[in-house]
């Protein structure tokens, strides 16, 4: 079932590089059961939503994955470097300076 907080497809066109190259490397031991794709749809659902994580639709992946990953992500400083890059992007694209000063 489509949420508003879903990726399209554009946008993870242009997000998937981008985590590939901020994500720590990590030893794979088996295939993953949820794409990252699926596991940031179900961290925007619960960002947008406020709901506690046990709580998201049983469409998304589990709950106790989706939060596994945004823990993890957020200690390793991955959110806050996606966000940094994308910002720098937006930046750019509005011909500003990348410190933000005028």
């Amino acid at each position: 079932m489509p949420y508003s907080t879903n990726l399209t497809d554009a946008e993870w066109e242009f997000l998937s590089p981008l985590l590939s190259q901020i994500l720590p490397l990590k030893k794979k031991t088996r295939p993953p059961n949820w794409t990252q794709r699926e596991i940031l749809n179900g961290i925007f659902y619960q960002l947008k939503n406020g709901c506690n994580w046990a709580d998201l639709p049983k469409d998304l992946p589990p709950y106790s994955t989706v939060y596994w990953h945004y823990k993890q992500w957020r200690s390793q400083g991955v959110l806050e470097e996606l966000m940094r890059v994308l910002h720098s992007q937006v930046r750019m694209q509005v011909k500003k300076n990348r410190s933000g000063l005028h």
